[in-house]
This record gives structure tokens, C-alpha cells and sequence, in this order.
């Protein structure tokens, strides 16, 4: 109802006084149902056209988040059998190989949530930078949802927990801290290498799977950054407020030619018609942006809280974080 409340309350009043001015010959005007029609049709193929992008949009951000899932847990695996004290001249003791996994392991779920806070910044075509009741609707779900900025989730998830402190400031300082946590991620791996900790395939397998890291993120950061095409976007709205607009002319003196009372079914009928129209316009506009903090986004959150639950069990950890549960139907 937040989304199609306040349409239906204009819908009923603009084609309450159509019909008032006809009632009272105020107007005598009859468009042919013809042209309306076919009007009607254009208008239809065109929002579709545009809501079977914007759901591809979105459905494949879905794909690039579950890549995310998969890789994320074949890095957990990789970080947990294949650093070993099998190559190395110099043996580390269980304590320190378990730290070593343990750095890898949460420098990673650093990435996750890095890159999701990077992702959920607005930009200037998305409904959360709007003014009016768009804005409005956006900033409540950011509100009773949990979904802001990393610092600001209810969540309570932050990098310093995640990050070794002699990398913090210089990571969260990045313009893209996202990408310089995977390269600090390669880095280590080059020193373990060194040491003996991994050998050369372990080593370049393990490397590909940050190559998927990257792969996966810009991605998402293209999805972000490049918007649906604003002749698609924006020349559908308008579309069908010609529709809507024509709708009541043509609906009218067909009611008319039945019985002369009749044309009062053009104020419920007519206006049941433009909500739909104006829905198929809504959910294509906003299903084009996945990442923009809204209802129907992408559940970054629960998808980072289920890779992070799934990494720290890898390491045998017991106190784990609880599950992200859909508020109100809603999943975060």
C-alpha cells in the first residue's frame, strides 16, 4: 500500500470529476475507443519492455550474489586445507597456522560487507536520492529495515572487526577499499608462498578465486554504476499518463450508449485500469536498481551474514552471529 496507496486516492479523483463534468454538460467531448485502444497496447508492449529489463537487472545482481556465496565458501575450504606446514622449511605451530586462516577468513568478510557498503551508496537516479514521497518511501525501509551504510546496519557489523589493525586505516581510507582488500589478500598469499605455507599450485588456485572476487565485484559495480537507459526509464511514466489521461474520454460515452447512469461505472472502472498501468510502470522502476536500500533489493545482508556464518564454522568457531530474518516479508 505504500507503493499504490496514494495513486489509487488521485486515480478515483481525477476520474471522479471527468465524470462530474459530464454529468453536469460541462463536457461533451467523446473520444473514439479505437485509438485508445490501440494507445492502450503501445503503452502495454512498452512497460513491458521495460520491466523484462529491469527484472534482468536485478535477477542477474541475484546471480552475481550467489557466485559470491559459492566462491566465498571454495576460499574458506582453499584457506583451510591448503595452508599447511607441508612445504615449508620452517614449521609454524598450530596456533599460528590457525591465525593465518583466521586473517584470511575475516579480511574476506571484510570484503563482503566493504563491498556491499560501497554498493548501497546512492546515486543520483536512484529513488532514494528523490524528493517526495519516493525519498519518503526509501528512507523508511533504510529506517524500520535495517538497511543503511555498513555503520549504520542494526546488524552491528564492522570492518575494524574483520581487518587486522595495521591495515585498517589505510584499507577504510581506499577510494575502493573493496578492491584494495582482495589485493591485500593477494599479498598475503605472496608471503605464504615465501614461507613455504603454500606451493605453487596451491598458490595460483587460490589466486584465482580472488581473480573471481574481482570478476564478481565489478559486476555488481556495473549493474551500480551504469542505470537502466533513461529514454526506457523515464518515456514509459509518460507514456501512460497519456493513457490515463485519454482513458476517461473514451470510457465514458461507450458506458453512455448502454444507460445514461452508467457512466459513474467509468470512475471505478477507469481508474481500476490506470493502477494497473501505473503498477507495471512502478515495479519495472523499481526493480531497475537492486542496490539502492529499498524492499526489493537484493538481500546483501543475509547474504553476507550466511557466507560469514558459513566461513567462521569452516574455522571451528562456536559463537557465530545469528541468521538475517525477514522483517515484515521483508528480507534484508
Amino acid at each position: 500500500m505504500r507503493m499504490s496507496g496514494h495513486h489509487i486516492v488521485w486515480l478515483l479523483a481525477f476520474t471522479g470529476a471527468v465524470a462530474a463534468c459530464y454529468y453536469y454538460k460541462i463536457l461533451d467531448m467523446a473520444i473514439p475507443w479505437l485509438p485508445i485502444s490501440v494507445i492502450g497496447t503501445a503503452v502495454a508492449f512498452y512497460v513491458g519492455f521495460k520491466n523484462n529489463q529491469a527484472y534482468d537487472r536485478m535477477w542477474e545482481a541475484r546471480k552475481i550474489w550467489g557466485g559470491i556465496v559459492n566462491d566465498s565458501r571454495t576460499w574458506g575450504m582453499m584457506v583451510d586445507s591448503f595452508i599447511t606446514n607441508q612445504f615449508t622449511d620452517n614449521p609454524q605451530s598450530e596456533n599460528q597456522l590457525k591465525e593465518i586462516k583466521k586473517r584470511l577468513i575475516y579480511r574476506h568478510i571484510g570484503w563482503l560487507y566493504a563491498h556491499r557498503s560501497q554498493l548501497l551508496v546512492p546515486t543520483s537516479w536512484e529513488h532514494v536520492s528523490q524528493s517526495g514521497h519516493i525519498g519518503k518511501s526509501a528512507g523508511y525501509y533504510q529506517k524500520n529495515f535495517g538497511v543503511g551504510l555498513l555503520h549504520d546496519d542494526d546488524a552491528g557489523n564492522n570492518l575494524i572487526q574483520f581487518l587486522p589493525p595495521n591495515e585498517y586505516e589505510a584499507l577504510v581510507k581506499a577510494q575502493n577499499t573493496a578492491t584494495q582488500i582482495v589485493n591485500e589478500q593477494s599479498r598475503d598469499l605472496v608471503k605464504l608462498r615465501e614461507q613455504g605455507l603454500l606451493n605453487d599450485f596451491r598458490h595460483m588456485e587460490m589466486e584465482k578465486v580472488l581473480r573471481t572476487f574481482y570478476e564478481l565485484q565489478g559486476k555488481n559495480e556495473r549493474i551500480k554504476k551504469f542505470p537502466l537507459p533513461r529514454q526506457y526509464a523515464n518515456m514509459s511514466r509518460y507514456f501512460v499518463a497519456i493513457f490515463i489521461f485519454l482513458l476517461p474520454f473514451g470510457m465514458i460515452p461507450e458506458l453512455v450508449k448502454i444507460e445514461n447512469w452508467r457512466f459513474w461505472l467509468s470512475v471505478p472502472l477507469t481508474s481500476l485500469i490506470g493502477w494497473i498501468y501505473v503498477m507495471m510502470e512502478i515495479i519495472g522502476d523499481y526493480s531497475e536498481n537492486p542496490f539502492q536500500g529499498m524492499a526489493n533489493d537484493i538481500p546483501m545482508m543475509s547474504l553476507c551474514r550466511t557466507i560469514e556464518i558459513d566461513l567462521r564454522e569452516i574455522m571451528g568457531e562456536k559463537d557465530l552471529p545469528p541468521a538475517i530474518h525477514a522483517k515484515d516479508g521483508i528480507l534484508m
